[in-house]
């Protein structure tokens, strides 16, 4: 999984591999018969990324739930005829025992804070599939799931469960670690399954969780069936939700082929993505490149160019960047976003994006885009758009700066600075709370938006700030020293505080359960992670497995 590059003394794992080929799985089995596919989890025990643990009884770390996020993808590209995916385990009477409790004790809590929110940005994607993509999700749980093995099937559509009287579904966190499910699954248990707060309470308190009739009617599966029915149901649950979708004919397949990071000592150099480090300063540049032109002209030439096609490779290629800035470099705390090429050429990319989005490949390819961008929304990194000469924020590419924490515009009529906006922007690519970016941008003066979009195309720097575009747009006298301080200004803050800063700042307006996932998962998860009641000497998550029992401060804080 990892590559003999040398990693950064600031990492907590070696250089990841975020696009695995299911030939290559190791603790998954992909099996596809039609428009069903069945994910199978076979965890093998010897095989973590690290060698200090075991992973029993199906439990994870993140290489396993890698390997989930990219047998996802897989599906959504190169089997467009499943209608419906089948998640289920391999080992007699467990589905999946959660997330690895010696993994997470002896972690550094960088790590378990990202890989929590990357296994739910993974569950997130389940959702996604099955209310953007083309299939839904059924999880056939053929034993227990515990903790973060029962958050995994909160994220499907449908949750089977064998009733073999000792088969169960729990949240142990609680009783067992002194932490809390940290994948979002008490907000999935009331938000999304609208389980009574009371019955949630009882259950999130009980390790040995709910088994049989009695978690139907409390509504925590849907389902159950004996042991020698299981099968019979689990066919019967996958073709009643893969008959509620329109088929796609498997001819059409497109095989993801991965983002191809080339690492070297100062970054990440992709096709059309480079990650620049200066560790020395705490800060990273990502550059996004647009093609010489817009290739495509229509939907079946942009399936013909499949992972070349540029959107889909480009955003592949960010993602991944996002994903190695997270968990492989630590330190670095501000992130300058740029991009080059010609705006006019992400505009008529982004008219093909929009006049053909009925077909499934370009609506995947929106999809993969969407997504991405939601990662860069909850990515704990300040990131600062820098908008200058040569730039292309334009379109989708626009996002990137509305997704900002600030944008710096250059504004001097002698190096001409273009922004541009398409029908993209109007809602294409909404946020965790359900707006546009421009919708929360302008919360307070909703009338900004519709005059925005009123002028789709090319607009200077001078406009831009005029319509509210830019955070700041210094000429060239002042925009070397501008950015110089900005950037010195942010790397001398607390990085815990500016964590707490941007989650608050980013999500204006309404409230959804994916935006109570990740402000609880920033904030009560982080802080519970911290406490000695669950990771001192005698807390609950380091005593877990040993003869000693935690002892905890009661003091209510």
């Amino acid at each position: 999984m990892s590559t003999t590059t040398p990693v950064p003394a600031s990492s907590d794992v070696a250089h990841l591999d975020f696009d695995i080929h299911p030939k290559d799985f190791t603790h998954w089995r992909l099996e596809v018969d039609g428009d069903v596919a069945r994910l199978v989890m076979a965890v093998q025990e010897d095989k973590g990324q690290r060698d200090d643990y075991v992973l029993k009884l199906n439990s994870y770390d993140l290489g396993v739930d890698i390997e989930l996020a990219s047998a996802l993808n897989f599906v959504r590209f190169a089997h467009p005829q499943v209608r419906c995916l089948v998640i289920t385990g391999a080992l007699d009477r467990v589905f999946c025992s959660g997330a690895n409790i010696m993994m997470l004790r002896s972690s550094t809590h960088a790590f378990k804070v990202n890989f929590c929110k990357y296994t739910n940005e993974t569950r997130l994607g389940i959702e996604d599939a099955s209310e953007h993509g083309h299939f839904h999700s059924l999880a056939a749980l053929n034993g227990t799931a515990s903790g973060g093995g029962y958050e995994l099937a909160l994220a499907c559509d449908k949750i089977l469960l064998v009733d073999d009287r000792s088969s169960a579904v729990s949240f142990p966190e609680l009783p067992l670690l002194g932490v809390l499910p940290g994948t979002g699954g008490l907000t999935r248990l009331v938000d999304k399954r609208k389980v009574r707060r009371d019955l949630s309470d009882v259950f999130s308190s009980i390790a040995e969780g709910i088994k049989g009739k009695r978690a139907v009617q409390w509504d925590l599966v849907d389902r159950v069936a004996p042991l020698s029915k299981f099968d019979e149901a689990t066919t019967e649950e996958a073709r009643a939700l893969a008959d509620t979708l329109p088929e796609l004919p498997a001819e059409q397949a497109v095989e993801p082929d991965g983002a191809r990071p080339v690492f070297r000592e100062d970054g990440i150099d992709y096709d059309h993505v480079r990650f620049d480090i200066d560790a020395a300063a705490r800060t990273a540049e990502l550059t996004v490149t647009l093609p010489e032109n817009a290739g495509p002209k229509n939907a079946a030439e942009a399936h013909a160019a499949g992972n070349a096609w540029w959107p889909l490779a480009a955003f592949r290629q960010l993602d991944d960047a996002l994903l190695h800035l997270r968990l492989e470099y630590a330190d670095i705390g501000t992130v300058s976003l740029h991009t080059r090429g010609d705006p006019a050429v992400m505009l008529a990319i982004d008219e093909l994006l929009e006049s053909e989005q009925d077909h499934w490949f370009v609506r995947e390819v929106r999809n993969v885009i969407r997504r991405v961008l939601k990662r860069l929304d909850v990515t704990s990194r300040s990131f600062f758009a820098i908008v200058d000469e040569n730039s292309a924020f334009a379109g989708t590419l626009l996002e990137l700066a509305l997704a900002a924490d600030r944008s710096y515009v250059l504004n001097d009529p002698d190096m001409p600075v273009q922004l541009g906006v398409s029908v993209m922007n109007g809602g294409a690519y909404p946020m965790g709370n359900g707006l546009s970016r421009l919708e929360s941008r302008f919360l307070g003066a909703p009338e900004r938006v519709g005059e925005i979009l009123a002028k789709p195309g090319l607009m200077d720097a001078e406009t831009a700030d005029e319509m509210g575009l830019a955070t700041s747009a210094p000429d060239s006298i002042d925009w070397e020293d501008e950015l110089r301080l900005a950037l010195e200004e942010r790397a001398s803050f607390s990085p815990d505080a500016l964590t707490g800063m941007e989650s608050n700042l980013r999500f204006a307006g309404p409230e959804t359960m994916e935006t109570k996932i990740f402000g609880r998962l920033s904030a009560w998860q982080n802080w519970i992670f911290q406490r000695p009641n669950a990771v001192g000497e005698s807390g609950a998550l380091k005593c877990y497995g040993t003869p000693d029992r935690p002892a905890f401060s009661y003091e209510r804080t």
